[in-house]
């Protein structure tokens, strides 16, 4: 049988989840920013459209304002490419901590 760690205190695991969740948030906000001022200068949006339209490329909705010239179409599709990185990595980065407490609680074995 294999050895293992007795699993942390609740406090240091929600301690852990929670420098997470910041971390995450950072990442998201940032991404956010990058959205926002690329489609104020590309598209030439007001900054409440661009947050619209980077906030929705970012969860996956698609965009809200179609792209018309050539560097606005590069900029939306790099964007659009990254955002699906950035948002599953962050979401991916939440919940980390919980599945490897569940699995440590459990312990899978994999010897036989």
């Amino acid at each position: 049988m294999g050895h293992y760690k007795p699993l942390k205190h609740k406090s240091v695991f929600l301690k852990g989840v929670f420098k997470n969740v910041i971390f995450a948030f950072y990442v998201l906000l940032i991404s956010l920013g990058i959205g926002i001022l690329g489609y104020m200068y590309f598209f030439n949006l007001a900054w409440d459209d661009a947050l619209l339209n980077a906030s929705m490329i970012l969860t996956g909705m698609g965009p809200v304002n179609p792209a018309i010239d050539r560097a606005s179409k590069i900029f939306a599709s790099c964007y659009a490419l990254y955002s699906g990185v950035a948002f599953l990595t962050s979401v991916a980065v939440i919940f980390a901590p919980v599945l490897h407490r569940f699995l440590h609680r459990f312990h899978m074995d994999t010897e036989a």
